[in-house]
Parts: C-alpha cells; sequence; structure tokens
C-alpha cells in the first residue's frame, strides 16, 4: 500500500488555532490601556505559576512513568532460585538503568532475606568510594545464602560490556530487604508502590523508591529514582531572576529547590533533606506561615520589599499533599509595566508569545496520545507482538480507538500462544490446559472446558477446565448420540443458550472429543458472531490433530515400554535361576536415583534430571541385561565345573565304575590262576578304596566351592592317569561339528587305552568366523570394546575345568557370562533411538564399568561415567549378591554384602559416594523388605560402614 502525503499536524493545527483565537482576542482588548496593565501582569503571574507547577507535575511524571514501566516489565520475568541465575539476568537489570539516566539503582528482595542490587558507578567520589577497578560502570551488590544457610555478602565489578572485572566477599555485607519499607508495602499490594522522597546515602541525590511485587509473589523488585531534575525544571521556570521557588512535603521537609547543596542536611554518619525553616529565606517563610487563600499571587511585604506569593498543591509525586511555594519580587514583576506604558504592541507580542507556548503544550498535549498509540500499531504491523497497544487520552474517541486496538493486539497474542502451545506442549494434559487458557482469554468468555472421548468407556473424559469449577469428570454417550453431541453436552452440564460447543474429530472422522466454551450470562450462543464461531471451528481442527498426534505418540511410548518389559520378563524367564534379575534391579536402580534427585545436601545437590532423562534411564536399566538372550542357559547356569549341558561328573563315576570292574576282574582273574586269596582279596579292597576315595576328591573339585590349589591340581593330575580300556568308537553317532573338530586327530586301533581324565583336542571349540568383535585395535570394534578374548570358543577338557581354582566357570565360559553385555550394548546401539533417550546404549552397557578403570567391556574410567550409570552398576552388583536363585553359590545377607561392596568402594571398583547415599538414605533396607528372605536381613552398623567408605 503507497503511503498517503505528509499531512498537517494536529498540534500545529490546534496552536494556529489558539494564536488566531488569542490575537484576535488582543486586538479587541488592546484599548484597555494602562489601567488594566498591572493587573493583567500580575494574572499573568498567577498562569505563569499554574503553568510551573503543571510542568513540574509533568516532569515528575516523565521520571516516574518510564521507571515504573521497567520494573512492572521485571515483576513478569520467572523467579531466579539461585545467584547464578540472577546473574544471568543481569543485562535486564542494567538495560534498565540505562533505558533510564533518572534510576540510580535496581535490586531485588526475596522472602528469605536474599538481596542483589545493581547501581550505575559513574561518579569519580563513587568509584573511589567502592574502590572500585578501573574501567568500572557498574556495581552489584549481592546477599545469598549457601547450603548451609550461611549469608554471603558479595560484590562484583562491571565494565560498560558487562565483563565482570573483580569480584569481592564481604562477610559484614547484611543487607536484609525485609523490614524495609519499601519491601513490606509491596509484598501486601500488586501495584507498585512508591515511598517518600529521601535522600539517597550512596549518590546524595534526592529521590523515591519504586517498588513491585513480581506476579508469582516469590520476589520485590526496587528502583531509585531521582527526582533532581524537579529543581532544575522550576530553576529553568522562574518569571524573574529574583523569584524564591521551592517543593516541600506535608511535614515541611524540602524536596526540590534551586541550591541542591541547602537541600541535604548532614547529620551524624547520614544525610537528610532539610526543613523549610533551615533554608532561611525570608520571602517564603512569610507563605509558609501565612497560609494563601487561593492559587493566585497575594501581595505582602517583607522587609520593606514587596513580594507577590503563590502556593500550588502537586498531585502526580507519589500521591502525597506537595506543595510549590513561589515569591515572586514585585519590583521585577511589574519591571517592564513602564515599558509597555510607551509600546503596547510589545506587549501584544510578549502575549502572543506566551500564548503559542500554550498552544504547543496544548496541542501536544492532544496528539502525543495518538503519536504514541501509531507507533504501538506500528510494532504490531512490524511482528512484533510483546509490547502493549493502549494510551490514556481524556479525548473519548482517542481513548475508544486505544481500546479496540489494544484487544485486537491481546488477542494476537493469545493467538501467537495457541500456535506455541500446539506445536511446542507433548504432553496432552498441559497443551490442552494451555490451548483453552489462552482461548478463554482471547474470546472474553466465562470459561471453557475440554472432554475427551474414552472409546472403551463410551464416555466423554474431562481433560481440561478453565475457570470453571462444576465441570463433571465424565458424561457418558452412547453410540447412536454422537451425531447430536453438542445438544447432549450442553443438556448435560446445564448450559443452555449460553456456550458454544464444537465436536473434536481426527483426520478419519473418528470422535477425539468436544469443546465447551461458556458465555457471559448477558451473552447467548446465537449471538455469537460467524468469525468468531469460525475461528473457534478453525481453532478445534488444529488442536484435533495435535490431540490425534498426540495420543498415538502416547500410545506408541506404552507399546515400547510393553515391549521392553517383555523382553526383559523374556530373558528372566529364559533361565529359572537369574528370574527375576531384570526386574529387580531397574527397581533398585530407581530407588537410589531418587534419592540423588531430592537430595538437598552433600555431592548431589547440584544433581537433577528432567522427566525425559529420568524415563530415559528407565528404559536403559529394563533393557540393561538385554544381551543374555545371547548366553546360553548351560553357561549362565552351570553349577558345577564339569556342567554343560547336563553334568559330565556321571561320565568320570562311569569310568571309576569301570575302573572298579577292572579291579574285581584281575581279581577273579588271580583266583582263577591259582594265586592266593588272601593277597588277592587285600589288593581288591586296596584298589577299591583309593578308587572311592580319588573318586570323592574328584567330586568335591566338581563343586567348585573352595580354593583350588596347585596340590589340588597336581593330585587331578595323577588320577588322571589312571588308565580304563575303551572297545567302542568315539567317532560314531556325533554331529558334524564334532566331526569337524576330530579333523586332524588320527583314528586309534581298538581297543585303546585312554586316562582317566584327560584334554583331548576334539573338546576344544575355536572361534572360526563368530570370532566377537571385542579385541583392542579390531577394524570391527566401532564400540570402543577392550577385553581379552580367550583363544578358544570353548574347552570341554576334563582336567582343564576340574582345575578351576575358583568357582565354576572357566575363561571361555567366564568370557560367554561377560559378553552379554557386549551385546547388549551391541544390540542397543542397532537401534535407532530418539534423540531423547540417545543415552540409552550407555546408561545400560556401562554397569560392569569400574571407577579405576579396571572393568568392561570398555576400561571406562570415573570421569567416563555419569551418574546414572554408577548408580546402575551398584544396583546390579547389590541384586547379584543379595539374589537367593543363583545355582552357583548362596545368598548373602544384608552385612555380608555390605562388606563386599564396601571394600569394592575403597577399591576404587565403584563411587564411594553413591554408595554412601545408598546406605545414608536407607535404599538398601527398602529395597531389602520387599525382596530379600527374612533370614538375610540381618543386623547393619551403617554408620561404621560410612565411617569404613
Amino acid at each position: 500500500m503507497k503511503e498517503q502525503g505528509r499531512g498537517i499536524s494536529l498540534q500545529l493545527l490546534v496552536t494556529l488555532a489558539i494564536l488566531l483565537g488569542m490575537l484576535l482576542l488582543g486586538t479587541a482588548l488592546g484599548w484597555q490601556g494602562y489601567r488594566g496593565i498591572q493587573q493583567a501582569l500580575v494574572t499573568a503571574a498567577g498562569d505563569t505559576a499554574l503553568q510551573l507547577g503543571k510542568t513540574i507535575d509533568e516532569r515528575a511524571q516523565r521520571l516516574l512513568d518510564p521507571a515504573q514501566s521497567s520494573i512492572r516489565l521485571l515483576a513478569f520475568n520467572p523467579v531466579a532460585t539461585t545467584l547464578a541465575e540472577r546473574l544471568e539476568r543481569l543485562p535486564q537489570l542494567v538495560e534498565s538503568l540505562n533505558a533510564n539516566k533518572m534510576i540510580s539503582a535496581v535490586y531485588i528482595g526475596y522472602p528469605n532475606g536474599e538481596f542483589l542490587l545493581v547501581r550505575r558507578l559513574h561518579d569519580p567520589q563513587l568509584l573511589q568510594r567502592y574502590a572500585a577497578p578501573a574501567g568500572t560502570r557498574f556495581l552489584v551488590q549481592s546477599v545469598s545464602k549457601g547450603d548451609d544457610g550461611a549469608v554471603l555478602g558479595e560484590w562484583r565489578f562491571y565494565d560498560p560490556q558487562l565483563t565482570l572485572l573483580q569480584t569481592q566477599l564481604k562477610p559484614d555485607y547484611r543487607y536484609d530487604p525485609r523490614p524495609r519499607p519499601w519491601f513490606i508495602e509491596a509484598s501486601g499490594r500488586s501495584t507498585t508502590v512508591l515511598t517518600d522522597p529521601y535522600v539517597f546515602f550512596t549518590t546524595r541525590e534526592v529521590g523515591v523508591t519504586m517498588a513491585q511485587r513480581s506476579v508469582d509473589g516469590t520476589a520485590v523488585i526496587g528502583m531509585d529514582v531521582s527526582v533532581n531534575d524537579l529543581a532544575n525544571e522550576s530553576q529553568d521556570l522562574r518569571m524573574t531572576p529574583g523569584t524564591e521557588t521551592v517543593v516541600i512535603d506535608e511535614q515541611g521537609s524540602v524536596v526540590a529547590y534551586p541550591d541542591l547543596k541547602r537541600v541535604i542536611q548532614q547529620q551524624g554518619g547520614a544525610v537528610r533533606l532539610s526543613r523549610f525553616d533551615e533554608l532561611g529565606i525570608p520571602s517564603l517563610e512569610r507563605i509558609h506561615a501565612n497560609p494563601l487563600q487561593d492559587s493566585r499571587p497575594q501581595p505582602y511585604e517583607v522587609q520593606g520589599k514587596t513580594w507577590y506569593g503563590m502556593r500550588l498543591p502537586l498531585a502526580t509525586l507519589v500521591g502525597e499533599n506537595f506543595q510549590v511555594l513561589i515569591a515572586v519580587p514585585g519590583d521585577e514583576l511589574l519591571a517592564d509595566a513602564r515599558k509597555v506604558l510607551f509600546n503596547q504592541m510589545l506587549w501584544a507580542a510578549a502575549l502572543l508569545a506566551v500564548l503559542l507556548l500554550l498552544g504547543a503544550v496544548l496541542g501536544q498535549r492532544i496528539g502525543r496520545p495518538l503519536r504514541l498509540l501509531a507507533e504501538q500499531v506500528r510494532g504490531v504491523a512490524g511482528f512484533d507482538f510483546s509490547r502493549e497497544v493502549g494510551v490514556r487520552s481524556q479525548v473519548s474517541e482517542v481513548r475508544e480507538l486505544s481500546q479496540v486496538l489494544s484487544r485486537m493486539s491481546g488477542t494476537i497474542r493469545h493467538f501467537q500462544a495457541i500456535t506455541l502451545t500446539l506445536s511446542r506442549e507433548s504432553q496432552l494434559e498441559r497443551m490442552l490446559e494451555g490451548v483453552l487458557g489462552h482461548l478463554v482469554d482471547a474470546a472474553g468468555v466465562k470459561a471453557g472446558a475440554v472432554y475427551l472421548f474414552d472409546d472403551d468407556q463410551s464416555l466423554l473424559r474431562l481433560a481440561a477446565a478453565c475457570r470453571g469449577e462444576d465441570y463433571p469428570d465424565g458424561l457418558p454417550v452412547a453410540e447412536h448420540e454422537h451425531d447430536d453431541l453438542v445438544a447432549i453436552v450442553k443438556r448435560a452440564l446445564a448450559l443452555r443458550g449460553r456456550s458454544l460447543a464444537v465436536v473434536l474429530r481426527d483426520r478419519g472422522q473418528e470422535l477425539l472429543g468436544i469443546l465447551v466454551l461458556q458465555l457471559d450470562e448477558g451473552q447467548t450462543g446465537d449471538e455469537v458472531g460467524q468469525p468468531f464461531r469460525q475461528f473457534v471451528e478453525e481453532l478445534s481442527g488444529a488442536a484435533a490433530v495435535a490431540i490425534e498426534t498426540r495420543q498415538m505418540a502416547e500410545a506408541q511410548q506404552r507399546l515400547l515400554d510393553a515391549m521392553i518389559k517383555l523382553l526383559a520378563d523374556a530373558i528372566d524367564a529364559k533361565s529359572p535361576y537369574t528370574g527375576g534379575h531384570c526386574e529387580r534391579v531397574p527397581q533398585l536402580a530407581q530407588m537410589l536415583l531418587d534419592q540423588a534427585v531430592q537430595a538437598d545436601s552433600g555431592a548431589y545437590a547440584d544433581f537433577s534430571m528432567s522427566e525425559i532423562e529420568r524415563y530415559e534411564f528407565r528404559v536403559a536399566a529394563w533393557l540393561h541385561d538385554c544381551g543374555k538372550i545371547t548366553s546360553p542357559e548351560y553357561v549362565v547356569d552351570k553349577a558345577t565345573k564339569l556342567e554343560g549341558l547336563y553334568n559330565r561328573i556321571h561320565e568320570i563315576r562311569m569310568r571309576f565304575e569301570v575302573l572298579w570292574r577292572d579291579a574285581e576282574l584281575v581279581y577273579w582273574q588271580g583266583l582263577a590262576g591259582g594265586a592266593a586269596q588272601q593277597g588277592l582279596q587285600a589288593a581288591l579292597e586296596r584298589r577299591q578304596a583309593e578308587l572311592q576315595e580319588e573318586f570323592a576328591f574328584v567330586a568335591r573339585a566338581n563343586l567348585g566351592g573352595e580354593f583350588m590349589d596347585e596340590a589340588d591340581i597336581e593330585r587331578l593330575r595323577q588320577i588322571g592317569q589312571r588308565r580304563w580300556l575303551r572297545h567302542f568308537d568315539n567317532r560314531l553317532g556325533i554331529s558334524r561339528d564334532e566331526e569337524e573338530r576330530f579333523k586332524g586327530v588320527p583314528p586309534q586301533p581298538l581297543p585303546v587305552q585312554e586316562p582317566l581324565l584327560a584334554d583331548r583336542p576334539e573338546q576344544r571349540q575355536p572361534w572360526g568366523a563368530r570370532k566377537p568383535p571385542v579385541v583392542k585395535g579390531d577394524p570391527r570394534n566401532v564400540w570402543g570394546f577392550d577385553m581379552t578374548l580367550p583363544t578358544n570358543a570353548s574347552d570341554q577338557g576334563e582336567l582343564y575345568n576340574l582345575s578351576i581354582r575358583r568357582g565354576t566357570l572357566n575363561d571361555e565360559e567366564r568370557f560367554k557370562i561377560n559378553e552379554h553385555i557386549v551385546q547388549t550394548i551391541i544390540m542397543l546401539s542397532s537401534l535407532p533411538f530418539p534423540r531423547q533417550l540417545r543415552r540409552v546404549p550407555d546408561i545400560a552397557g556401562n554397569h560392569h564399568e569400574k571407577m579405576d578403570g579396571s572393568g568392561y567391556p570398555r576400561r571406562l574410567g570415573k570421569a567416563d561415567l555419569s551418574i546414572a550409570e554408577r548408580v546402575m552398576a551398584i544396583a546390579d552388583i547389590f541384586e547379584a549378591l543379595t539374589a537367593a536363585d543363583r545355582p552357583y553359590k548362596v545368598p548373602k545377607t544384608l552385612s555380608e554384602s555390605v562388606k563386599i561392596m564396601v571394600s569394592m568402594a575403597r577399591g576404587n571398583h565403584i563411587d564411594g559416594q553413591l554408595l554412601r547415599l545408598f546406605l545414608s538414605s536407607g535404599v538398601y533396607l527398602q529395597y531389602a523388605e520387599r525382596f530379600l528372605q527374612e533370614q538375610q536381613i540381618d543386623e547393619l552398623d551403617v554408620e561404621y560402614w560410612l565411617r569404613q567408605i
């Protein structure tokens, strides 16, 4: 749109109209002559005095309005709870100082006694007083409380670019805002509070304190506003050189006087405003002592000299009874009268000049609201919707235009907020509450509600309500009532015609719910304009799409959670001995994590997690052992050293049976050969006793309950050297894999003597093509694994397994157990987790790492492990120690488990600080009461073990 040509200013029109009118009036009155001159001058003096009062009023308003706007804007800021957060908002406070040079300081007081003040340092005396470093422009004085409640005073010095130059600790700086009048008064009101004028101790300026409670009521913002300009204004507007002007309050204290040094009185270490009688000006003392009857100039005599006195009230400054006292010397006031007698035209010109100024001021007063309104509307047209639109004016047309534009701007802001809520809010309930609240505010209706349809229950459930208290939680709806849903809901809510309802449907036209807006008492649905009805219907369509999208997302999340739980249950069900591990560990980990988040002191006082991060942790906890789905049951459940798919001790026992029979055969063969029976019987019994004892030793070694020393292993070798005779081919009836392992082993002619215990080549299974990528430097190892890989995939050698020094697992089987965490990381890393769940593989896969970097599978150290990962490690270890369903160990008691974990913490294997929290918070006992057997819960001296960490 093309801009129109520049028109005539309203201010100019008003000025010209007044000027021409007064010119005609002056011409008509010019004949009066000398008799009216004196009275005219006195009257002019009174008018000028009135104008002076108005000017001072306006000047005070111009001083206070910008500061009041700034403080109101600051009141809408979210509350900063820590000193660091408050310092982040320092640019806002500094901008308030820069925007209004009359603001001396901006500060914020908090109900807990904390305080933050920003002061501009431009005066050399102030810089010297505060010992400010070179380049200082701003001083920040703060009083905060530490975690232990101790009060800490600090001064910070900043340059003009808000670069921190120096921080000074001030232990004696104990300013508490709570007993201050400005804090007390502002805390009890929602409007801005102004104090009486007083002398600022720091800057020696006269001013007022302006205070405003924050919107959420958790802080009070204050500003010190200087009114020194009022004194300069009164001096500039003196009617004659000898005119005396002073502004006083109702207590007689001097607020403004051209000579500022006489306004401030030093009283010990403090400063105060001078009392009126301390000024020592006789001409003004007469006016103060004898109040005038009205605002017109009144003549009086002082020390033989005629003066004209005036007393004018001020309405703007703090709303108090302030007055301007004006004393004009009579000789100066009437000095020009003698000249006017000789030249009336000069009088007329002077009068016209005064009227011209008056017309300009009046035109400005009328045109200023319109210019301000135009500037605000240009901001809205420029997509700046944050500014308030509206002005104050006594002109009804201007006021009505301002109200219409203000409502339009508010509607745009609400619509923008609705759009942002629909696009950004992920939680369905919060999104509906936000959209409904802004819609009710924008439409100016009484209340509103959103009901969502529950297909399973055939019920409309209340999802969000705004300003309504009587909405039922549910409304039954039959399937045949869907077509007339609006009328049914209105009847159920007893709204009759005082409402506007819109059905919400998804893109497939399936019922989602209904939006109900409750109109004001005097307004009915038929009276609602078609544009507004269309706007609500279009907005409901966008809301329906958002509702459908979020419901689908929530359903998908429920499905994901169920699948994760299903996988964890499947892993637990895979082995009867580890069943419940994947369920117990997440619960224990969640208990400990909750304590770390809730901690308000100690090592985790600053630790926090968002709801999304907590969900990420829960997912990782449920999936922490998903790799066990690849672990063979016979390894996971291996209870003895010779156990595989079955316990091979039975094969060994059968060989001992063969040797037993061989001993009997030797006996009978000896008898048949004529040997002495007594010697043969003794040899038989001796041999059988040896076999019984040796088998018992082998059987005990198979259990793995005791440590095997070198002597025990040597005896196994000696026992294994016994020979037995095999008559059958060991290559018959075997699988292809076994045939592959016999390649390279020459067959032996039968019968063949074999050792009782042996490690045969065919009992070793090489890795082949299934070698896992866990060795550092392997090009396939993209996950950073750093593990030692056994030579073979498995080794069923009998001596090799019986010689296991501790436990029942050999190196290959131990690696197979540990490999489950490798498979966990590989499996989870291959999943396309969304951005908010990208840390699931690390949290789930790092619970076997140690603080000293000696863990597996990646040898990560303390610096590489997050708190969540360390929590998982403690939960996994404690559950494993106390589990009562493991075939290879007896469940530990509480005291035994804690003793082991304290030892691990001292060895820098687990996080000692987390273990402290685990014990001191009682998480261990909560878990024990839910999952441990009664005999496992023994007495535990928590304080003793805390001292041992």
